[in-house]
């Protein structure tokens, strides 16, 4: 009993504290608590319910769009022990990803879910590890790289080779994840998997089918919080393991390079070229850094960013284009212009409606369609407090602040009454500012998003220059596939006619 009461009285006492703190940030900045406050039953227990049977169903975006619709634009909620601010308005999200990136953090659960496949890399620290791996990252994203489309077309003629040209109907969501892994490995390791050929090897096909059940798992765990510490499964911790192995292989034989290089030693011409005859991302990260562990962690998070975000985009774009037709024969249009050539980097820039179709894709879908960050400290955001939600809100210390990017890219007042419409020429004039941030902002926006955009943009291309139409072959509406990115659950099923002469 004694023990009891004096739990009791400490609880007490630190609510004290924290109404005094919360107190006095209100009288210093004006805050005043959100509208609503949310838990939907006892310990907001009602609230985690509602997100996993959301999720069962496949509908958990438009289930967290539908509490903003009946909370508004900011809410406070409680899920058991998670204490979070829901927000959707622009300048909240400017605050924490950019104005006081400083006081925000991804948090110890979400850097714990990933952290068995990607270590210590740069989607999965915070702090001075983070700043470190941006800093050894960043030089590896240059112009040049990008430019460099000859990395592109023999994954897309590959990719190109597996459609059908009898009008069968094929999913190519799953043909352009293929590719996309594909063109990252080889990318990234100087080496690819080649999972669309018939060129994998053994381990290679093994990467890849390692590769996506390690993710899934990392997906699982990071809905699970924390009780994540519960979750055991066998399988995927078998793949994470081979995954890592793998990537492990291509790290020791690039360390043995450069050791023997900087020490004077012979190197086969073999090693040579192969090292220096094209851009191979571990080749030059290896010249910054010989910690295997590093190597590894770093590449695996750069694969996994590299893959999905491509892979997703084209896959919903060639999924929405299969049920628009107005949208393909506009677009195509566009890519006639070229004459038949293939694109180049200054192409690509130039396609005005290719970039529209793009931008919209990621507008209603986007890849990573929410998001969360902690605050590690007391801090305060711009809007979303008292009655009308002008009014600044206090976020204590250990709050989380979870943004719908998904909701966000669908408010009427920024994109129009037509906003949940897929309209590519809204862009002509639309300047969203940070309402619409498919790659993030900040300090921590995306290294990649200009690569996506160009592989995206260049295989679009190349697939309307070999085939004329394409048709929808699922008469379904697309639905919420949702692991740590968002993709189509139902593929993309279509068949395609080929171009004359292709």
């Amino acid at each position: 009993m004694v023990q009891n009461s004096h739990q009791t009285g400490k609880r007490r006492k630190q609510s004290r504290t924290d109404d005094e703190i919360e107190r006095k940030y209100a009288h210093k900045h004006g805050c005043r608590p959100p509208k609503h406050s949310v838990s939907l039953g006892p310990f907001g227990l009602g609230m985690i319910m509602t997100m996993l049977a959301a999720t069962r169903e496949h509908r958990f975006l438009e289930q967290v769009r539908s509490w903003h619709r009946a909370y508004g634009t900011t809410f406070k909620a409680t899920m058991i022990v998670r204490k979070a601010i829901f927000t959707v308005e622009p300048k909240n999200v400017q605050t924490v990803l950019a104005l006081k990136f400083k006081d925000f953090e991804l948090g110890e659960y979400r850097n714990r879910a990933v952290r068995p496949l990607l270590g210590y890399g740069i989607f999965s620290t915070d702090g001075s590890v983070w700043e470190h791996s941006r800093a050894l990252l960043r030089p590896n994203f240059t112009r040049n790289q990008i430019a460099d489309i000859s990395v592109y077309e023999t994954h897309v003629a590959h990719l190109i080779k597996q459609i059908p040209r009898d009008g069968s109907t094929v999913d190519l969501q799953d043909l352009f994840f293929r590719m996309t892994l594909d063109s990252a490995t080889e990318f990234l390791f100087g080496e690819s998997v080649h999972s669309l050929g018939d060129a994998a090897s053994a381990p290679a096909s093994s990467f890849a089918a390692d590769f996506n059940a390690s993710q899934r798992g990392l997906a699982l765990r990071s809905r699970l919080g924390s009780l994540m510490m519960f979750y055991r499964d066998k399988q995927f911790s078998n793949a994470v393991a081979d995954a890592r192995s793998y990537v492990d292989r291509f790290v020791q034989k690039a360390i043995d390079y450069r050791i023997a290089l900087d020490n004077g030693q012979y190197v086969s011409e073999e090693a040579r070229k192969v090292n220096e005859q094209q851009y191979v991302f571990l080749h030059e990260l290896s010249k910054r850094t010989l910690n295997k562990t590093e190597l590894t962690d770093q590449l695996l998070n750069i694969l996994l960013a590299g893959r999905d975000t491509t892979a997703s985009l084209l896959s919903i774009t060639f999924f929405t284009m299969a049920r628009r037709p107005d949208i393909w024969n506009k677009l195509r249009q566009e890519v006639l212009a070229l004459g038949g050539r293939k694109p180049s980097f200054e192409d690509l820039k130039s396609m005005t409606y290719l970039t529209w179709v793009l931008n919209e894709t990621l507008r209603l879908y986007p890849v990573v369609p929410i998001n969360v960050r902690m605050a590690n400290k007391d801090t305060v955001l711009p809007v979303g407090g008292g009655h009308r939600g002008k009014d600044p809100v206090f976020v204590p210390k250990g709050y989380e602040v979870i943004y719908s990017v998904y909701t966000m890219h669908r408010l009427p007042e920024i994109f129009g009454d037509d906003a949940d419409e897929y309209r590519p020429e809204r862009w002509e004039k639309l300047k969203p500012g940070w309402a619409y941030i498919p790659f993030n902002g900040g300090p921590r926006i995306c290294l990649g998003q200009q690569f996506a955009l160009t592989e995206a943009g260049y295989t679009t291309v190349r697939l309307m220059q070999q085939f004329e139409a394409i048709e929808s072959r699922d008469p379904k509406p697309l639905t919420e596939g949702l692991t740590l990115t968002l993709a189509s659950l139902n593929g993309t099923k279509v068949a395609m006619k080929p171009a004359k002469g292709s």
